[in-house]
């Protein structure tokens, strides 16, 4: 589970091969006691709970960086490491 981005004290992650459990292109994000699946193409919340300032902030990260966001879901589900992309 290679960390694509860290940023205020929140940390990103893409797992490999992770295409079954949830069909749609997705981050893992934490951030303290907090997890959640957020979607690469709405920033929406899959799974798990975010507070709200954080999950505006990965929401915001996720518009600047979408495209390489749906380059590294394509190389992770294809099980090799994704990029590192830039924090906010």
């Amino acid at each position: 589970m290679p960390i694509i981005s860290m940023f205020y004290g929140i940390i990103i992650r893409m797992y490999l091969l992770d295409n079954k459990q949830h069909n749609l292109p997705h981050i893992h994000v934490k951030y303290a006691e907090y997890e959640a699946s957020i979607s690469i193409e709405d920033g929406e919340i899959i799974v798990g709970e975010l507070p709200r300032k954080q999950l505006r902030l990965v929401q915001a990260w996720i518009e600047l960086h979408r495209d390489e966001l749906v380059a590294d879901w394509e190389i992770a589900i294809n099980g090799e490491n994704p990029y590192k992309i830039k924090p906010l």
